[in-house]
């Protein structure tokens, strides 16, 4: 049940930065819902290998190649879905900082397992 909650929270933080943002644009808030879906699954399978191939990079810039690679997933997921799109790299950077700080606070609120 929290994961539901919180799939549904984070829906509603991508559908008020859609709202909020020039750059970032999402057709419905249920496809706001089914995008933080897929963002999760994006996350699950590719957002580690991602990290294990820039690990060096990561290391040089002291962790904030991170930052990058989170934007990448965005854009990644930009590519994947119709009804959500970012206008650029750095709206993908803005929400990929958005979407963890909203994570963080989602996480605080609802609890983790």
């Amino acid at each position: 049940m929290k994961t539901i909650l919180k799939f549904i929270l984070l829906g509603g933080v991508i559908w008020l930065a859609a709202d909020q943002f020039s750059g970032i644009a999402v057709s419905s808030f249920e496809y706001a819902i089914f995008t933080a879906v897929v963002l999760a699954i994006i996350n699950v399978f590719v957002k580690p290998l991602l990290h294990i191939i820039s690990l060096p990079i990561t290391i040089l810039t002291l962790g904030l190649f991170s930052f990058v690679i989170n934007a990448l997933i965005i854009m990644l997921l930009d590519n994947v879905m119709t009804g959500f799109s970012v206008a650029s790299f750095w709206w993908a950077l803005i929400f990929s900082v958005l979407i963890s700080f909203a994570n963080t606070l989602i996480d605080s609120l609802v609890g983790n397992k």
